[in-house]
């Protein structure tokens, strides 16, 4: 994402309220629905089964956005290029799920190139450990054979949805290989998309696609209450088993 633009007259939200509806969220810029000062962890929960989620400046208020399109990929459709599938077959990565959740956010909050910093800020960091001791939400590390943590993402998990937030890479594919473990676990445990947010060529080139938002929430809203397999949120500890 970008930078943050000023902030319109919006709808106030609070923990209590609820959200309004999504066709209310703007066009420019595209999706922000509505503004607030909280990040419950039930405020959280609700959002994500709209399809709505915070971004924001540790400076600004939090925003919520709800953008369309929406950028999706669904697991079958998941492109394993030949450049990834070498780095499988090689094995050189140990994967995990769960161990190092702070870790793999506190990598993925680290400035970009180009970017003077990050909008993963410290409210954001709070609310998803929270999110993450209830078991909503996730990582997928990616370790090297040294056992330094080198790739991994985060998200939150309802029923057979996972909300992608933010990746990390610090060696090549790293993020990949994390980003096809997730698609592993959504396979094997009965998982229907990954919600990617917003569309990069990155997550395009790995077979995310752009849907509308109506066709979005309808997909969401068959999906928060399946359940996964007890088994979902497991991996084989070497990427080559992924192949």
């Amino acid at each position: 994402m970008g930078s943050f633009p000023s902030v319109p007259l919006l709808q106030r939200v609070t923990a209590e309220s609820g959200f309004p509806p999504t066709d209310c969220a703007l066009d420019y810029p595209n999706g922000l629905l509505a503004v607030g000062e909280t990040l419950e962890s039930a405020q959280l929960l609700q959002a994500y089964r709209c399809g709505i989620f915070p971004w924001f400046e540790e400076s600004q208020p939090v925003l919520w956005w709800t953008p369309d399109p929406r950028l999706i990929l669904l697991p079958d459709e998941f492109h394993l290029s030949r450049s990834l599938r070498r780095t499988l077959r090689r094995d050189r990565f140990r994967l995990a799920v769960d161990c190092c959740f702070p870790e793999v956010m506190q990598a993925c909050a680290a400035p970009r190139d180009g970017q003077a910093g990050t909008w993963i800020n410290a409210r954001m960091v709070d609310a998803y450990h929270r999110l993450h001791r209830l078991g909503h939400a996730h990582s997928i590390e990616v370790y090297d054979d040294s056992g330094e943590l080198v790739g991994g993402l985060y998200g939150v998990n309802l029923g057979a949805v996972f909300y992608g937030e933010s990746m990390f890479s610090r060696v090549s594919d790293a993020s990949k290989v994390a980003l096809a473990g997730l698609v592993r676990l959504m396979r094997l445990g009965g998982g229907h998309l990954i919600d990617c947010q917003m569309e990069t060529p990155h997550l395009l080139s790995l077979g995310a696609r752009a849907v509308p938002r109506q066709a979005f929430e309808r997909l969401i809203a068959g999906s928060v209450d399946v359940k996964m397999s007890v088994d979902a949120w497991r991996l084989p500890e070497r990427c080559g088993a992924l192949l």
